[in-house]
């Protein structure tokens, strides 16, 4: 009867401690060459201008039993992306990006809070030119499962937000060209 309870005992921690480290939380790698940052305005109220960033790095822990998850984000913005060489340059000057004194931004999370198991704002904070601002992310989709071709777990997952780009010192020609802009990220991560 004693083996028999050290047994059920043994088994009953072991399943334990197994469905623990199941729940641990998870470190994905953001897949550069699958996440961009996208951002909107109105150019004169003739047409919505959409332009992005081509390099993304960071990392994003999730633990879904828990419903925690944390986003650590860095954007290289001399990787600005207006399609038109010449546009790329003009908005990395002064007047709005100033990429040669801020070349990077960030986004780190200070709060993700979920929708059943699934991501579904993501509270942080933004810094583009020294200018850090709370903004929230709302996730429009999101993914996790194995990558088919990389065979490793990997997450991706959309999200929108709304900024005015003069609360970060790149308000020039407002309100002409746009106050408003409208972040749209497409983000990939996979666990190394």
């Amino acid at each position: 009867m004693k083996t028999l309870k050290t047994t059920l005992l043994t088994t009953t921690l072991a399943a334990l401690l197994s469905g623990v480290a199941w729940a641990a939380p998870a470190v994905y790698t953001v897949d550069s060459t699958h996440t961009f940052p996208r951002f909107a305005y109105s150019h004169f109220g003739y047409s919505k201008q959409v332009s992005r960033f081509n390099k993304t790095t960071g990392t994003v822990t999730l633990d879904s039993a828990a419903k925690t998850g944390a986003v650590d984000i860095s954007i290289d913005m001399t990787s600005v992306d207006t399609g038109f060489e010449v546009f790329n340059g003009h908005i990395q000057g002064a007047d709005f990006l100033d990429t040669a004194t801020f070349p990077k931004a960030t986004f780190v999370s200070t709060k993700v809070m979920f929708a059943g198991d699934k991501p579904a704002t993501v509270e942080g904070k933004l810094t583009i030119k020294g200018i850090t601002k709370p903004v929230t992310l709302t996730v429009t989709s999101f993914q996790a499962m194995p990558h088919p071709m990389l065979k490793k777990d990997a997450i991706g997952a959309n999200a929108t937000a709304t900024i005015k780009r003069s609360d970060f010192g790149a308000g020039k020609y407002a309100p002409y060209v746009g106050d408003e802009v409208t972040l749209d990220i497409a983000l990939e991560a996979v666990k190394p």
